[in-house]
């Protein structure tokens, strides 16, 4: 994908062709996988899937929250859908919500925060993960500590003053806590900023899911004072 991204860059003539084919590409293995998550999510009862997620089953779905949204989950099929309007959910939102379902294995929250690099197999994508999580709400909010405030009452976020003055809770899914970091800077010391995860993350989601969810995460925020 890396490499595809890479050849439309700049003012290669086919670099939207390249990139429509990679994001068609993307799709349809996503489909394949969604479909083999839902093969081995069937060999177990909806009852044991609900308790090992934190969500519950009702009259044939599955239902939980994704990013403060309700979502349904319809048994045995698997497919997703957001309520109430019913409407599918996203191949992204839909692939989301298998893996978590797939990975769930009912583990306590370890109330200890953990940088990306302690993720199984996270050091080796620490840096990029920093780059596209951290450093982009560094960048985007970093000289506004009051306005990250905000964005981060915005999403329902709550406070963490044991961590740090500028530091937010978050629960985009029942199991999965993250945490946004902010460390303005001074004349000495640039600002930082960073993602965390409760440490029981892992069992609730693969190190790549993790990523999306602390991405979208650093994204929320900024578009939170920042729509446009």
């Amino acid at each position: 994908m890396a490499g595809l991204t890479d050849q439309a860059g700049g003012d290669h003539p086919r670099g939207k062709a390249v990139i429509d084919q990679a994001r068609h590409a993307w799709q349809e293995s996503m489909l394949r996988q969604m479909e083999t998550l839902r093969t081995s999510l069937r060999e177990y009862t909806p009852e044991v899937i609900a308790a090992r997620c934190g969500g519950r089953y009702e009259e044939g779905y599955l239902l939980l929250t994704f990013w403060e949204q309700q979502v349904a989950i319809s048994w045995p099929d698997l497919k997703t859908c957001t309520l109430p309007d019913e409407k599918p959910c996203s191949t992204f939102d839909a692939a989301m919500l298998l893996y978590y379902l797939h990975s769930a294995d009912g583990a306590p929250m370890a109330d200890r925060w953990i940088g990306f690099r302690e993720l199984p197999a996270g050091g080796f994508y620490h840096q990029a993960f920093q780059g596209y999580s951290g450093d982009m709400l560094a960048r985007a909010l970093g000289g506004q500590p009051e306005v990250f405030n905000r964005a981060a009452r915005k999403l329902d976020g709550w406070s963490l003053p044991a961590l740090a003055p500028y530091a937010y809770a978050f629960q985009p899914l029942p199991r999965i806590r993250l945490a946004a970091v902010l460390w303005p800077g001074d004349e000495e010391l640039p600002t930082r900023a960073s993602v965390l995860f409760d440490a029981s993350a892992s069992h609730y989601m693969p190190t790549d899911g993790l990523a999306l969810l602390g991405a979208g995460l650093a994204r929320r925020l900024i578009h939170a004072v920042n729509p446009t």
